[in-house]
């Protein structure tokens, strides 16, 4: 691998572990002496740019005997490899993309092994290695219906079990949601989902014998039309959503324990739910929501887009109508960050019923004020189940119809914002049938950018701390 090129030097000389950097890069050239370094401006989801070092090459993957190069593109963020590459498939002009478990419809590649990248354990080489197994059981390039050769053709897409990615989600037939969980939270769900939500077919696994025995009990003995009450997981098989509501509190004192219970029981659930719902959008309602929807993510092998959490949605509807109403703004408003004292209010740039996609306004002099108002009038109402289940109704209800409504929802927010930390915070997100996109990051002030980042630390140290 040639790095003595002035403008990789340039580009690697930025980077903050240099000598590290250039002994992965020599073992990547050892093993995989085909891939090749280049310089290149990636842009992040929220606009921002930056150089970095990225690698080009081709990946043998083997298909009904036979072996096909399959071109992927890897760009080094500025902290690798203490920090995972984003990957990406680069399809040539014959060959299309196949959406599925491990790459999404853009061509970026979602693999357990950057979702629990841990360096030194992790490297670039074993990534690569993953790759090409995880491609052989499920290829996600085949050549296009116009290639000359048919044969070529044939066995690349045999016996694929292509899905319609978000088509189906917009039939109208077989609309299932299955909720995991239970307690008041979990009712509280089903009983707002059936009745904001037009569904065919809604599921209530409980999970929790203890706390919701009752109440599970009761839906069985008075039949709510489409509601039905299971205790095994394989009922939730072929959902469109899933929501995971389900708590497993221990007795323990310390907290990092508590949540590593809940760690523990989503080890038995989210694998199996991914498996029986692969197309399905997971929404998480567990308590801490934002670590508990990191979990789901990480366990799931879903891409970020797939795995949300209620996050601030029903502070941001509240403070919406406490802007709309009382303060006269007319315009939509979101909470963003941490589910905690941190929370930041910020004001979208359009009107409330506007059919312009939404932006989040920059911070100014004139809308601060505005904001601390509206926020502190709707702080001290409280999250009780019906109106959390209320809220969940309302994203399940946005993913459903596809309606592009933004919701302020726990998401990977790492590349937002200047965050170059993995954790998952609520952010704005376009929600529809494919699951979320988030909007773009926007300049804060400074108080409410100290806050997300004392967020990012707090969540990233507990993240650090539990067992996945």
């Amino acid at each position: 691998m040639d790095l003595s090129s002035e403008k990789i030097k340039r580009i690697l000389s930025k980077y903050k572990f240099h000598d590290v950097a250039i002994e992965e890069l020599q073992k990547i050239h050892r093993i995989y002496p085909e891939m090749q370094a280049s310089t290149g401006t990636y842009t992040f989801s929220d606009s921002t740019q930056r150089d970095l070092l990225k690698l080009i090459g081709n990946i043998p993957v083997k298909y009904e005997g036979r072996t096909y190069n399959f071109p992927i593109q890897l760009w080094l963020i500025d902290s690798f490899p203490f920090t995972p590459p984003i990957c990406f498939l680069r399809p040539t002009s014959n060959m299309v993309i196949r959406e599925g478990k491990h790459v999404d419809a853009k061509g970026r590649i979602h693999l357990p092994g950057l979702h629990n990248w841990d360096y030194p354990k992790s490297s670039v080489v074993i990534l690569l290695n993953e790759m090409i197994v995880k491609f052989e059981e499920d290829p996600p390039l085949s050549a296009k219906s116009d290639n000359k050769n048919p044969h070529e053709l044939l066995a690349m897409v045999s016996n694929f079990q292509i899905n319609d990615g978000g088509v189906r989600y917009l039939d109208q037939q077989n609309i299932k949601v299955s909720i995991i969980g239970g307690g008041d939270l979990g009712m509280a769900s089903v009983l707002s989902i059936v009745a904001k939500c037009k569904v065919d077919k809604l599921v209530f696994i409980d999970i929790m014998e203890s706390s919701t025995k009752g109440g599970s009990t009761d839906l069985e003995i008075f039949s709510i039309p489409k509601v039905a009450v299971s205790r095994d997981l394989s009922s939730s098989a072929g959902s469109r959503v899933v929501v995971v509501t389900a708590n497993a509190w221990s007795s323990e004192q310390s907290y990092v324990k508590v949540v590593q219970t809940n760690v523990d029981m989503y080890r038995g659930i989210i694998p199996n739910l991914a498996r029986l719902s692969p197309n399905a959008v997971i929404v998480i309602a567990s308590q801490p929501v934002d670590i508990m929807t990191h979990v789901a993510w990480r366990q799931s092998g879903f891409p970020p887009t797939r795995v949300i959490g209620a996050g601030c949605n029903l502070d941001s509807e509240r403070l919406s109508r406490v802007l709309d109403i009382n303060l006269n703004t007319h315009k939509q408003a979101w909470v963003i960050g941490e589910l905690s004292d941190n929370k930041v209010p910020v004001l979208s740039n359009t009107s409330l019923h506007s059919s312009i996609r939404p932006e989040i306004a920059p911070a100014t002099s004139a809308t601060k004020p505005l904001l601390d108002r509206g926020f502190e009038m709707m702080k001290n109402k409280g999250q009780r189940s019906w109106s959390v289940g209320l809220s969940i109704a309302d994203i399940t209800n946005s993913i459903l119809t596809d309606q592009r409504k933004t919701h302020s929802v726990s998401t990977l927010a790492q590349g937002w914002g200047g965050i170059a930390t993995e954790v998952f915070m609520s952010l704005p997100c376009i929600l529809g049938a494919n699951g979320s996109t988030r909007l773009a990051g926007v300049s804060l002030g400074e108080e409410e950018d100290s806050k997300l980042r004392d967020s990012v630390s707090s969540l990233a140290n507990l993240m650090g701390q539990i067992q996945l």
